[in-house]
């Protein structure tokens, strides 16, 4: 399969909804995708069977505050670099880039990256979401060490760090991260197709795209989406306010819906860190991270990222699974609510909804 132009529509609006109100903004990494396919041609969707053993396997993805990237958005040289980089350390080129995160931008602009490289596409991420700490990867879970993390920003940077383990990686990253602007781009966990097996989590683009074609040619795309994502509808209402600060290269604040309709008298708050991480309702938890949870237009189904919160903005809230790989022990460890300092025990959506 290759990617052409005609997909990215589909894979932005997939990859809007996955993010759970992270991973950047979709509108930059989709106009990024069909410029570089229009310059290079379609990109060729692989998958982690097509690889040899050796093959070097490049994640990438955007660090920093979505607000800041959304205005601060990436050139064309940055990929270039960090190829460049893992060149003169490995002593080849890489064989395929991987999405670090399927959420956001960071599932879309991918595409732009493999073109530019003149290099295939894994059907895979290590996140199978969004998350916002370097940490938070299925190659982390997996035991992979996190030695090698390469940035470049838009300015000419290019730092190569060497961090101990998987949080040093995060510690280090998001200060220079901070120094670069709080928008970078980022490879980490720089990995053989042997290392990558059982360790990424596959076949996300192509449930990205089939995600975004879900709610296309129908006229109820909310239920549509609903039923594509096996997701609970926790509120339909409107957002009457919303508090978001940028500090320490996040995006961090709380957001809350009151129901109209059928939910009239309800009110839902979301918590937020980048991502949607915790919704409440009357003290109760509806759903929390490492499931996902969206915001979308209850018209159109298209999702609306953190820093795209606005007052007045008629919404529905969606909750569904995550991959099982986040709710094993080291998994509910790294991404769990208790890893972004709340005080809960994971209680997956199924039991939460029940």
């Amino acid at each position: 399969m290759e990617m052409t132009r005609d997909d990215i529509s589909a894979l932005a609006r997939g990859c809007a909804v996955l993010g759970t109100g992270g991973g950047g903004d979709v509108r930059a990494g989709a106009l990024a995708a069909v410029r570089a396919i229009d310059a290079h041609g379609p990109v060729p969707l692989i998958e982690l069977s097509d690889l040899d053993d050796d093959a070097l396997v490049v994640p990438l993805s955007g660090i920093g505050a979505p607000t800041v990237s959304h205005e601060m958005i990436h050139g064309e040289d940055e990929p270039l670099r960090i190829a460049e980089e893992i060149e003169r350390i490995f002593g080849r080129r890489p064989s395929a880039v991987m999405s670090s995160e399927i959420g956001g931008s960071n599932g879309v602009a991918p595409v732009a990256w493999a073109a530019q490289l003149g290099l295939p596409l894994l059907d895979a991420d290590g996140m199978g979401r969004a998350f916002p700490e370097v940490q938070m990867v299925s190659m982390y879970v997996a035991g992979l060490p996190a030695d090698l993390v390469i940035m470049s920003d838009v300015v000419g940077n290019v730092t190569t760090i060497r961090p101990m383990d998987g949080l040093w990686s995060e510690r280090i990253a998001r200060a220079v991260c901070v120094a670069m602007g709080s928008s970078a781009l980022m490879a980490d966990y720089v990995l053989t197709a042997a290392q990558a097996r059982g360790a990424v989590i596959e076949g996300t683009v192509t449930r990205a795209l089939t995600v975004g074609r879900s709610t296309e040619h129908t006229r109820e795309p909310l239920e549509a989406l609903r039923r594509t994502l096996q997701a609970i509808r926790l509120i339909t209402g409107k957002l009457t306010d919303v508090e978001r600060r940028t500090t320490g290269g996040f995006v961090r604040g709380t957001a809350r819906i009151e129901g109209t309709g059928a939910d009239k008298g309800r009110t839902l708050t979301l918590e937020l860190q980048n991502e949607n991480l915790v919704a409440v309702e009357d003290g109760r938890v509806r759903a929390m991270v490492p499931d996902l949870i969206t915001v979308v237009d209850t018209e159109a189904a298209t999702a609306v990222q953190t820093e795209g919160l606005r007052y007045g903005q008629r919404v529905s809230v969606l909750a569904w699974p995550c991959d099982p790989l986040w709710r094993t022990p080291r998994g509910l460890e790294t991404a769990g609510p208790r890893a972004f300092g709340y005080d809960l025990d994971y209680v997956p959506i199924e039991e939460l909804s029940a």
